[in-house]
């Protein structure tokens, strides 16, 4: 990788008067979270529509439970310096926001304001039922599958199945934090899954430029640059370059 794509992403930046960013997956593997569709993913021990659908979670929720129990452990995962170099250009005004695919917090334990998690958290859960709300500490000091306290259902977390729409609202603020973004830095994403995929073409197609950092690039057809290697190594070599 030549030091001219880090000068010239540093300078699209700089140059940026709204930029945003999305992630994926691969920002959090260096945390320890094994990529669902990975070697050692989730979707390797579990059969996603066996285990990974609302359909499913409406039918047997115990059964998808045992899934999420494991899905859990992600919970206690620590920011690594990536995100923690995310944080940092939303406080150098560089990032307006982060639209973020995981459902681990981890932008916002790494210092990240402005963040949507576009397919929800494990920091919240609901009750089909009677549409109770709990947090996580409820469930963690509950013995597992989780149930409701006022009518003992079982619980499910506020993240989105694949059979799930994403939340209109969570949809409406992700269209307001694009109508203006100039830039968009991808980051460990496969863009394989709909509608977040659609993210950068809707910025590119409105004239805004890409920037994606990723271990195998998926968007150097309309990226501006390309930064090829560990989503912690480069972004630490970015903000050095941009500070």
């Amino acid at each position: 990788m030549t030091e001219d794509l880090f000068d010239k992403a540093a300078a699209l930046l700089q140059k940026s008067r709204n930029g945003m960013a999305l992630t994926g997956a691969g920002v959090s593997t260096e945390s320890g979270i094994p990529d669902f569709r990975g070697k050692n993913g989730l979707w390797s021990r579990y059969d996603p529509i066996e285990y990974g659908t609302l359909g499913a979670f409406m039918a047997n929720p115990a059964k998808v439970w045992r899934m999420l129990t494991g899905l859990l452990e992600v919970v206690a995962a620590e920011p690594n310096k990536g995100h923690r170099a995310l944080a940092t250009l939303e406080q150098q005004g560089l990032l307006s926001g982060i639209i973020t695919q995981n459902i681990d917090s981890l932008h916002q334990k790494g210092g990240s304001k402005y963040v949507i998690a576009f397919h929800g958290s494990l920091d919240t859960f609901t009750c089909l039922s009677c549409a109770a709300s709990y947090n996580l500490a409820y469930v963690k000091e509950s013995s597992l599958p989780p149930h409701c306290s006022s009518c003992n259902a079982i619980l499910k977390p506020d993240i989105v199945f694949f059979d799930e729409r994403i939340p209109e609202t969570i949809l409406n603020q992700t269209e307001q934090m694009l109508t203006s973004a100039d830039l968009l830095l991808v980051a460990g994403t496969s863009c394989q899954i709909q509608p977040a995929a659609r993210i950068p073409f809707t910025v590119f197609n409105r004239g805004g430029q890409i920037i994606e950092i990723n271990r195998e690039p998926v968007l150097s057809h309309m990226a501006a640059v390309t930064l090829e290697g560990n989503f912690s190594s480069v972004m630490e070599k970015l903000v050095a370059r941009l500070t």
